[in-house]
């Protein structure tokens, strides 16, 4: 993007971002629109890629103009990228300023033009199968702040303000929308794993009752909350959870320690790697005819606290890392289980009632003996 007296001239291109990055905040400012204008406004955007797929983007364009007469609803000024459709009629003619608000709050987004309200969402309803593979960062909770430039014709911006709104997150607290799969006082929700899918499936009723209780006494002696945190004391066997889940997204908080080897499993199978290893963590350990592999190490050094962000839809897992996408709606195949470990603050899920798939554990966590683990809240 060049940048002439406020101007992103005809012909250029190019995206401009802040220095640092946000989360909740409130962005005001103007903008002018020439004829035939098309630019907009990444939020909570990576550096890398396109702001509108990587992360989401408020359409800036001259909508009347006959070159964009029979786009997407929410391809015009002041949606949410194909995403959410803005209520049209608000914008100026091309050569006028526009004020404009964009209010990001957790998942609320609110767009205002000339002092309309032209969207007003809570971007947990979106539950449209294509939004999610195609616009697969728009749930992004933080990120840099863009204005994206696209030819052909020039746009100029003025009053550009910010009001930061960002605060300090409660631990085991969920975000509106979630709900809490550890309370960060004790293992209310969770029990020991029978063995795999499989062969839970060939057990009689009692038979997996008598199982059951038998896991859950060994869970018992070996897991425990400490500090608000679970804590494996490198015995025993796996941990899950109580009920099975579906189409989700699920929110987690982990650490492992030098030379550690852990995982999640998703419905019993696929299981997300973490391990401290060059590869790094979040890739489809268990995926034998699919990427396995994370995109890039995004994890932190041993002893600290990772978050993964989690999609599962069907039989497409993607998988946020740190904040940095590390597995794009890879498929999985149901394969054999492992043993593995997984120690946790945050456990988050919020149900997607988006496809009917098959139903499973949403998570299971397990072990290879290792020593124990003191994990601060």
């Amino acid at each position: 993007m060049c940048i002439r007296d406020r101007l992103c001239p005809a012909g250029s291109g190019g995206n401009l971002f802040t220095i640092r990055q946000y989360s909740d905040f409130v962005l005001r400012f103007d903008v002018l629109l020439t004829k035939g204008a098309n630019n907009g406004v990444g939020i909570r955007t990576p550096i890398e890629g396109t702001s509108s797929y990587t992360a989401m983007e408020i359409q800036l364009l001259d909508d009347g103009d006959a070159q964009y007469a029979n786009l997407h609803p929410a391809q015009y000024c002041g949606s949410v990228y194909k995403t959410v459709a803005a209520k049209r009629g608000s914008l100026k003619k091309p050569g006028e300023w526009n004020a404009m608000e964009i209010s990001a709050i957790g998942r609320h987004m609110k767009v205002t033009m000339n002092g309309k309200v032209i969207v007003n969402a809570d971007l947990n309803k979106v539950m449209s199968p294509e939004v999610f593979a195609e616009h697969r960062g728009f749930l992004r909770d933080r990120g840099y702040i863009g204005f994206l430039g696209h030819p052909p014709a020039e746009v100029a911006f003025r009053n550009i303000r910010i009001k930061d709104l960002s605060r300090p997150e409660k631990e085991n607290t969920p975000p509106p929308g979630f709900k809490a799969l550890f309370n960060g006082k004790d293992l209310k929700g969770w029990k020991g794993l029978v063995s795999s899918p499989p062969e839970r499936a060939k057990m009689s009723a009692d038979a997996l009752a008598a199982e059951q209780k038998k896991a859950d006494e060994l869970m018992r002696a070996h897991w425990k909350v400490v500090d608000g945190a679970l804590e494996y004391d490198g015995g025993g066997n796996s941990l899950c959870t109580a009920r099975d889940y579906a189409d989700f997204e699920m929110l987690v908080d982990w650490k492992i320690d030098a030379g550690g080897d852990s995982g999640i499993y998703l419905r019993g199978s696929p299981q997300v790697q973490i391990w401290d290893d060059p590869v790094g963590s979040g890739g489809l350990y268990n995926n034998q005819k699919n990427p396995s592999k994370p995109i890039e190490n995004a994890d932190n050094k041993p002893g600290q606290w990772n978050r993964f962000r989690i999609l599962m839809l069907g039989e497409k897992v993607s998988v946020w890392l740190n904040g940095k996408l590390v597995a794009v709606s890879y498929t999985h195949l149901r394969a054999h289980e492992t043993v593995l470990e997984i120690v946790c603050r945050l456990l988050l899920e919020k149900n997607k009632k988006i496809t009917k798939p098959s139903t499973g554990l949403a998570a299971a966590f397990t072990h290879n003996p290792t020593p124990p683990s003191t994990l601060p809240s």
